[in-house]
């Protein structure tokens, strides 16, 4: 995978489940051909992290079984 991946046509999506008072919200694009990005919905313009689509799945999986719950 690239160092940096082109963003420039991302179509970036908030969860349904964010408040539009400014809290601490990441948007996901998931158009991009091989690629899932995540970013701060409130730094759109700074860096964004880039994962392939078979990680994002793994992670989406993890959040939904519980594994990064906090004690």
């Amino acid at each position: 995978m690239p160092t940096e991946a082109d963003l420039s046509r991302a179509e970036w999506h908030k969860s349904t489940r964010s408040s539009g008072n400014g809290g601490a919200c990441v948007e996901v694009a998931r158009n991009l051909p091989g690629i899932v990005a995540v970013r701060d919905s409130k730094n759109p313009d700074g860096p964004a992290l880039v994962f392939t689509p078979l990680e994002w799945d793994a992670f989406l999986d993890g959040a939904v079984r519980g594994e990064f719950d906090l004690p």
